[in-house]
């Protein structure tokens, strides 16, 4: 049985812990080190940090992990660029970014996404909700994001993404 968790803060020792479903998942980083010191230490720290946890036992099967856009960070900043005047206007400053969901492969399929994505964007204060995934509208991840009213907004960072919105309670509009 999955157990769903979710916290408002992290370690370096959850970060750890962490690595091994991130690199079952993700190939962009050779070790935890690097990843930790590029990309985790960072977003940690950032204001509005949450993490979801799926533990199956003793054992973490997947997360979900997000926190506060603003302008001066990286994404927020490309995005606005990639988004246009107009649509950045509507959606970026002061949302939650997922930035980051991973279920360990073994583990797909059985809701795990899902309840993640739920954890982690329940009773969230923010009213824009944002993301980057695949341009491919038959990719599992982006299937699941699509089913649970996520919208694309416009294209993402990069070749073969896009950024998909989403207003709590509400339709998503561009």
């Amino acid at each position: 049985m999955v157990q769903f968790r979710v916290e408002e803060s992290a370690d370096e020792e959850q970060g750890r812990w962490l690595w091994s479903v991130y690199a079952s998942v993700f190939d962009d980083y050779a070790n935890v080190e690097t990843w930790y010191e590029k990309v985790w230490d960072t977003h940690r720290r950032r204001p509005g940090f949450r993490l979801a946890c799926a533990d199956a036992g003793d054992d973490i099967v997947g997360f979900a992990y997000g926190y506060t856009g603003r302008p001066g960070q990286w994404w927020t900043d490309n995005a606005t660029r990639v988004l246009g005047p107009e649509t950045a206007s509507a959606w970026l400053g002061g949302h939650f970014e997922v930035v980051s969901v991973g279920v360990r492969p073994e583990a797909r399929g059985r809701g795990i996404g899902r309840g993640l994505m739920q954890a982690l964007t329940s009773e969230l204060p923010h009213t824009k909700l944002l993301l980057m995934t695949t341009s491919d509208p038959s990719d599992p991840a982006r299937r699941l994001y699509a089913s649970d009213g996520w919208q694309v907004i416009g294209p993402g960072i990069g070749n073969d993404t896009v950024i998909m919105g989403k207003l709590p309670g509400g339709a998503p509009s561009a």
